[in-house]
């Protein structure tokens, strides 16, 4: 005992001299409950993998032209945080949270480069016309529509085409009169550059719309003996426009949100809104502070307002997160094909003397872009018709001129004149187009411009041969904003009945892989977010849809039949079907 004594002192003695050496080992720690280094490594690797999802047993087309197709890949702090094989994402994460596919098709999250946000929802709320063939068949909807409202409230609906009628003949004031004598009724056409009222709408106008003459940027229809008749063009609806009275805060929220909704449900993650007025904006920058937005939005300035001229105060607002950006413009040259206000550069072939209208001259677009692009802005013009395209070159060769963001675009890019395909190279632009809009077109479209013009109309492949990048879009709610309709009508150049045999102007068909390139990754890069979203890489934003069935494989008859099974924004599903 008194040894034990003597050689516990000692060693008390020596821890006092070198504590060091009387320290616990590694072992001895771990078997008192203390934590080793590797310990704390293996702690902070299951807590990353708790925090991170595996998706896996899907077959993965990731728009990464090095790793173009895949099975599975892994979500960490709403980014792709490694794409492979299950068995290297197990390795890599042993205890991560994971997703069983069953075998479903996923691609990035879809984007449309030219949509209308606002206009969608509204389409929601509105009478919608869009399908109908005739007028019998709008009055049929407008009545229904009718009974929701109070007495006296305007009418309003959107979507009507005359060319889907059996008489082609645009409409009368007359025709709505007998089923509408006391209530104002006005109807936007389904490309939105027309609107058609009854009388009691045209009553309204503060001036009056008779007479031979016409407003700048549009045209008022007229009787032979100079009587409105009804229908006004482009800029001549604002007469009419401007009297119907405006949305409340909560209406316009509402129809934001309505929109939202319906995106996520067709597999958006994206839109580009070509047209964001600033109390538009300031709607969406509450709904991004309140985690309410469910597509992300890349804003264009409507025209030059006030909007405009908040950008060029406040300055470009690029959002690192890419919610809510806004650094473009949008601007418009001339009308549309279907209502004859493109601008061409000879007579219409089916309306000698009618060459359409410029809503803005060249000189007064220039001056826009130069301001917009003084700014930091990207500048993005609407031009439908030949002419409409040749100053919207111009313009933006203008605009190209000294220090501006680039990446100019042309929305719509719809009839151009072969010799100027070089120029939209030369000046390095985009090509916003929507796939849809040839297929909606094609049946009357050759009739408006000719064989010759034509060739050089809704001309993508032409685009592609070129190396002009192309961004996809619908210009919803002009047309459906599913994506997988724009996809179809890309590839096939068909109609949902699969006329005509092999496609209309088959040789401007684009593949699947341009089709799906073009409503991803392009339409990242005409939004200078290629290096945040757009392709399912290592280190963007995890956005994704899931496909009831291979776009990529499958007869190309069947894509229209593709339902979207879930969406998902920054790695979390903002829809799934039947929930």
């Amino acid at each position: 005992m008194k040894t034990d004594l003597i050689v516990k002192t000692l060693v008390a003695l020596f821890c006092v001299i070198s504590l060091s050496a009387c320290q616990p080992s590694a072992e001895q720690q771990t078997s008192n409950g203390s934590d080793t280094g590797s310990d704390v490594d293996a702690k902070a690797q299951s807590k990353a993998d708790q925090q991170t999802t595996i998706v896996f047993n899907a077959t993965v087309y990731t728009v990464d032209a090095e790793l173009p197709k895949v099975s599975a890949f892994a979500i960490q702090d709403s980014k792709f945080a490694a794409v492979a094989d299950l068995q290297t994402l197990l390795q890599k994460y042993p205890g991560a949270k994971q997703i069983d596919m069953r075998g479903q098709t996923i691609v990035p999250g879809l984007i449309d480069a030219h949509g209308h946000l606002l206009g969608l929802g509204q389409s929601l709320i509105f009478a919608d016309l869009m399908g109908t063939q005739s007028k019998d068949e709008i009055i049929a909807v407008l009545q229904e529509k009718a009974r929701t409202l109070e007495s006296g409230q305007w009418l309003l609906g959107r979507g009507w085409d005359q060319n889907d009628w059996p008489s082609k003949a645009l409409p009368t004031a007359q025709d709505l009169d007998q089923a509408f004598p006391d209530r104002p009724v006005w109807l936007e056409r389904v490309d939105g550059h027309a609107s058609w009222g009854n009388t009691q709408a045209m009553k309204t106008a503060q001036r009056d719309i008779n007479g031979d003459w016409q407003p700048q940027g549009g045209e008022i229809v007229r009787d032979a003996n100079n009587i409105a008749t009804g229908v006004f063009i482009d800029k001549a609806a604002n007469l009419i426009q401007s009297q119907v009275p405006s949305e409340t805060k909560e209406q316009l929220k509402s129809a934001l949100q309505l929109a939202m909704r319906k995106t996520a449900e067709v597999g958006l993650t994206g839109m580009h809104d070509a047209g964001t007025s600033l109390a538009v904006w300031k709607l969406l920058q509450d709904a991004k502070a309140a985690e309410q937005m469910s597509v992300r939005v890349y804003a264009m300035a409507d025209g030059a307002q006030d909007m405009l001229d908040y950008l060029c105060d406040q300055g470009a607002q690029i959002d690192p997160q890419a919610m809510l950006t806004g650094r473009a413009v949008k601007l418009y040259s001339d009308g549309a094909l279907g209502s004859r206000g493109a601008a061409l550069l000879a007579d219409y072939s089916d309306d000698p003397g009618n060459k359409g209208l410029l809503i803005e001259s060249e000189d007064t677009l220039k001056e826009y872009a130069a301001k917009a692009a003084a700014c930091g802005l990207q500048v993005n013009i609407h031009a439908i018709g030949d002419r409409g395209n040749q100053i919207t070159l111009n313009v933006l060769e203008s605009a190209s001129q000294g220090d501006n963001p680039g990446r100019h675009r042309i929305e719509h890019s719809q009839v151009v004149a072969l010799s100027d395909f070089e120029r939209f190279k030369a000046l390095k632009l985009i090509a916003s187009v929507q796939p849809t809009h040839a297929t909606s077109d094609m049946y009357w479209a050759e009739e408006r411009v000719g064989t010759e013009r034509i060739k050089g109309a809704y001309a993508w492949q032409r685009f592609y041969d070129l190396g002009i990048p192309m961004a996809l879009g619908s210009d919803f709610p002009v047309e459906l904003p599913d994506p997988l309709l724009g996809f179809y009508a890309a590839v096939s150049r068909q109609d949902t009945q699969g006329w005509p045999e092999n496609g209309w102007y088959a040789d401007q068909k684009l593949s699947r892989e341009q089709a799906l390139y073009g409503f991803t990754l392009g339409a990242a890069y005409a939004a200078f977010q290629e290096d945040k979203v757009g392709s399912i890489e290592v280190g963007k934003f995890a956005d994704f849809v899931v496909l009831s069935q291979n776009i990529m494989e499958i007869p190309v008859e069947q894509i229209p039949n593709t339902e979207i099974k879930a969406t998902y924004l920054n790695g979390e599903p903002v829809y799934q079907k039947g929930q």
